[in-house]
């Protein structure tokens, strides 16, 4: 009698994505690092880096309506929310998410592989752009054509696996001249690439970037959903 119509169940599910998990933490990376705020993890990712620490997002999680996702991080009562993967682009969805967190006052952070266009992002969201070097597995899938939409909100980050994707990395910063553009984070690799040695690379180079590590490692050891 209150049967719903087919067209009606597709409008009722348009608004949902596919979530892995929504918990409080610290940031531990990019620019909002040491901020107490909201992760909000999609399920999926059409890559698959040789060192990823989320595997466990690839597959499964739960459809949850945009509606719902807000509410459970508004539970939360913190400013700061950040919505990441695997890859968040990869559910066309996300870019409506992000609108409605910016409409509700959040400074809203986006972990994107940057495999996937960014042109269509909420203006308001700072995009962190994971560039993927050759000792990730998965250079070829870096798209090019989002370094020219970069701006002063977004941020680079570059994980390295060792002094061959340093000196890559290092050159990738000087051709797209990304410091003019954004802030630009390098980070080791954990058990692949010394800290130290990264630090003193930097500063023998001189390079315009930010040495960065990732808080959330150091303090818990990338247990899930902290």
């Amino acid at each position: 009698m209150n049967a719903v119509s087919a067209p009606d169940a597709a409008a009722a599910s348009a608004d949902r994505l596919r979530i892995t998990e929504i918990f409080l933490s610290l940031q531990g990376e990019a620019r909002d690092a040491g901020w107490p705020s909201v992760f909000v993890r999609l399920t999926g990712c059409p890559l698959r880096c040789q060192y990823c620490d989320t595997a466990y997002a690839f597959h499964g999680g739960e459809w949850r309506t945009i509606d719902a996702i807000l509410d459970e991080v508004a539970s939360h009562g913190v400013r700061h929310v950040c919505v990441t993967g695997g890859e968040p682009l990869s559910q066309k969805r996300c870019l409506a998410l992000l609108s409605r967190l910016c409409d509700a006052g959040y400074i809203v952070s986006l972990e994107t592989s940057g495999a996937i266009d960014i042109a269509a992002v909420d203006p308001r969201v700072s995009r962190v752009l994971d560039i993927k070097t050759p000792g990730s597995a998965e250079v070829g899938r870096n798209l090019w054509q989002n370094l020219p939409l970069l701006t002063a909100r977004d941020q680079v980050k570059f994980v390295l696996c060792g002094r061959g994707d340093y000196e890559w990395a290092r050159d990738v910063v000087a051709e797209h001249r990304l410091p003019e553009r954004c802030d630009v984070l390098f980070s080791p690799s954990k058990a692949e690439l010394s800290a130290t040695d990264l630090a003193d690379w930097i500063v023998a180079d001189r390079l315009p970037v930010r040495f960065q590590m990732q808080l959330h490692k150091l303090l818990w050891n990338d247990e899930p959903g902290r």
